[in-house]
């Protein structure tokens, strides 16, 4: 068995309370709203979590269908706070690649 099978074979597989830890929040920035002029949709997800279980869960949760996800790892700033440094928390965004005529509506509930 290869190893793309066994990974798509472990995205199948997912509950739906690990989707709602692998989909962490959606990002509703300038850049992020201007995106869904062309069908893609950014979120914060787990950094642990993979292409295909990403894709997985917001096809699930949402009822829609991926065409493709690109993920990035935002390294977190090290900054000062009151005076002493500190470093800020890694994020791993998700840009997801929606079919055509398919969108999502983030200021509605998930059931």
């Amino acid at each position: 068995m290869t190893v793309i099978a066994n990974v798509r074979r472990k995205a199948a597989n997912l509950a739906r309370e690990t989707m709602y830890q692998i989909i962490r929040s959606p990002v509703i920035t300038e850049k992020a709203t201007s995106l869904t002029e062309r069908n893609q949709i950014v979120f914060r997800v787990s950094l642990e979590a993979t292409k295909p279980e990403i894709k997985k869960a917001v096809e699930t949760l949402f009822g829609v269908k991926v065409i493709g996800v690109n993920t990035l790892v935002q390294k977190g700033k090290t900054k000062r706070f009151k005076g002493r440094p500190g470093v800020r928390s890694d994020v791993k965004k998700a840009y997801v690649q929606l079919a055509e005529d398919q969108s999502i509506d983030l200021t509605t509930k998930l059931a």
